[in-house]
C-alpha cells in the first residue's frame, strides 16, 4: 500500500475509519453485516487487543523501577498508540459509530468532563452519562 496523501484537517478522522474499514474487510471482517452474537465477539476481540497493546506500550517505558537495563523507546511508544487507534476504530465500527458519531460524541464527553470539573467532580455519578450520544 502507497502512503496516500494528506487529507484537509476536517477529514482525517474520517481518513481514519475508511482505511480500517477496508483493512478490516480484506482480513474477512465486515461490522455493517455482523448480527448480534458476531458484535459481541468481535467487541471482546478488539478489547482484548486494545489490551495487549496498552500493555506493549508500558513495556516501552522504563517502569521496572528495580531493572537498570530498560530504556524509553519513544518510537515504538508512538507506534502502539498508532496500534490502539487500529483496534478503537474497528471497535467502534463494530458498534455502529462512523467518525462523525465519534467526533460528536467526544465533543460531549468532553463537555461533560469540563462540567464535572467545574463543578468539583466530588462524587462518582455515571447518570450523568446516560444522556450521552443518544
Amino acid at each position: 500500500m502507497t502512503d496516500s496523501p494528506t487529507p484537509p484537517a476536517t477529514d482525517m478522522l474520517q481518513d481514519l475509519f475508511d482505511k480500517q474499514m477496508s483493512l478490516n474487510q480484506r482480513i474477512g471482517v465486515n461490522p455493517p453485516e455482523m448480527n448480534d452474537e458476531e458484535r459481541v465477539q468481535w467487541v471482546l476481540n478488539y478489547t482484548r487487543a486494545a489490551s495487549q497493546e496498552l500493555a506493549e506500550l508500558i513495556d516501552s517505558v522504563p517502569w521496572k523501577w528495580w531493572a537498570k537495563y530498560q530504556t524509553f523507546d519513544q518510537q515504538n511508544a508512538r507506534v502502539e498508540v498508532v496500534d490502539l487507534f487500529h483496534f478503537l476504530i474497528s471497535l467502534a465500527q463494530v458498534l455502529g459509530m462512523d467518525a462523525k458519531d465519534v467526533h460528536d460524541l467526544y465533543n460531549q464527553k468532553n463537555k461533560l468532563n469540563f462540567k464535572r470539573q467545574d463543578d468539583g467532580y466530588a462524587k462518582k455519578d455515571e447518570a450523568d452519562n446516560r444522556g450521552l450520544g443518544v
